[in-house]
This record gives C-alpha cells, structure tokens and sequence, in this order.
C-alpha cells in the first residue's frame, strides 16, 4: 500500500497546485484516510468551495480504480499584519536537535523521547516507552523528480502525528483514520519537526496532537483521531534504526 505520509503530500501538492496562489497561503489541510491506497496509478480531483478576497476553501479527492480512497480539504488564507496586544501563549517551545544532526537529503528520521539519556537516535527501539515523543524528519519527493514545496513538506511531516501521540511501551496500538494540519506560517527548510502535546484515549477511540516546528520555531499543530487496532499491534521491539523507503 501506499503509505499515509505520500496521500497526505500528494493531496497538498494538488490543492496547492491547483486552487493555492494569488497571494494566498495554505494554513489548514484536513484529510480523512479511510481506504487501503495500493501501488497502482492514482488520480487526483480539486474543486473550489468558496473564492473570497482573504478566505478561499477547497476540497480534494484521491482516485483510484474508480473509488474514492482518500478526500482532503483545505483553507487558503490572505496573509496581512498582526493586531495589536500580548497574547497568551505555550511557555515551553519544543527544540530542534543539535545542528549537527541534519538529513541534508531524504534520509531516515531522527527520533527523540523524554527518557533517552541522548535526546535523540535513528532507533525507534530505544523510544519505545510511556515518556513524550518527538520525530525530526526530512521526507522524500512525493513526485518523483520534483522538490516538495513547504507545504507538502508540512503534509507529509504531520502525517507521523498517530505515531508520536499513540506509540507507548508495548508498541503502537492505534491507527488513524485522519489528520488536520493548522498552520501559522508554512516551514522554513526542508527539515520539519513534530513533538507530542497530548494523547486522549477511551473506548478504543484516541485523539493525539503535536506541535510542528523548523529550526526557527513553532509552525503550526497536528491533531489525529484513531481507532484502537491492538489485534494488530505494531511492536518496535527488536527493530533497529528505521529504513526509509525509496520514494514516499
């Protein structure tokens, strides 16, 4: 199948591309991922909701075989200058890692938890616990041959959300059926970061969001829900580093 990280970058790029411009910017992307996307052709569908002087609103379907397997909306907003007034805001601001720990291309992600005595590693086996989470990441073209823009770099960077706020001591228990990406100003760089702000689970249902962030600071948040799916629980115990696939 094709992973949920490519649909959520291959959407991006075709509202962006296609209903994005004109001085707007992109600054909320929902996508509800509820069909199995196989290795086969896929066809994308955009279509404009609402055209305004500062809002625009667009929706956006993922084709393939004749099915819908993934839909996708987005608000594209008219930047301008901030009002006036201090503002309440999170005290603790998630860190990027040293700046010697830098991709540089598509490359595997570093990931980080609160309990590991170096921050950060390749190993996802090293993570695994109750503690908080953080994946520091530089993901592949979702087209092949074509440089990811900043906003299919943020799609695809918020995607992993499900497994930053759902991954505990036994493994992964949970798989989203969505995601919605809120952004203050799109990234800076091709390297995206996300740390986990919080996992709300009960009855088999979760709700888990992050906060996205570059190297110049906090960029937006991620919020997914989940559906619980321990009879296929993703255990990282005895995996090494992670392998990144050859194309998103």
């Amino acid at each position: 199948m094709v992973s949920g990280v490519a649909l959520c970058g291959l959407v991006a790029r075709a509202l962006e591309n296609g209903r994005g411009g004109d001085g707007f910017v992109p600054a909320r992307l929902t996508v509800d991922l509820f069909a199995p996307a196989r290795t086969r052709p896929l066809t994308t569908r955009t279509a404009v909701v609402r055209g305004g002087n500062r809002i625009r609103v667009a929706d956006a379907e993922l084709v393939q075989d004749g099915d819908t397997v993934a839909r996708a909306s987005a608000v594209f907003l008219r930047p301008s200058e901030q009002p006036p007034g201090r503002l309440w805001t999170r005290e603790r601001r998630p860190s990027p890692p040293p700046a010697h720990i830098a991709t540089g291309e598509p490359a595997p992600p570093f990931f980080g938890s609160d309990d590991h005595p170096d921050g950060w590693s390749h190993s996802m086996l090293e993570h695994q616990g109750a503690s908080r989470k953080r994946m520091w990441a530089q993901h592949p073209s979702v087209v092949d041959g074509e440089e990811p823009s900043p906003f299919e770099r943020a799609a695809m960077a918020g995607e992993p959300t499900s497994l930053m706020t759902n991954w505990g001591t036994d493994g992964v228990g949970f798989i989203n059926v969505d995601m919605t990406l809120v952004l203050a100003r799109l990234p800076e760089g091709a390297e995206i970061g996300i740390e986990a702000d919080d996992h709300i689970s009960a009855d088999g249902l979760a709700v888990g969001t992050t906060t996205m962030y570059d190297r110049r600071g906090p960029i937006g948040t991620c919020v997914v829900s989940a559906l619980a799916n321990a009879r296929r629980q993703v255990d990282f115990a005895g995996q090494g580093e992670f392998v990144l696939p050859d194309k998103a």
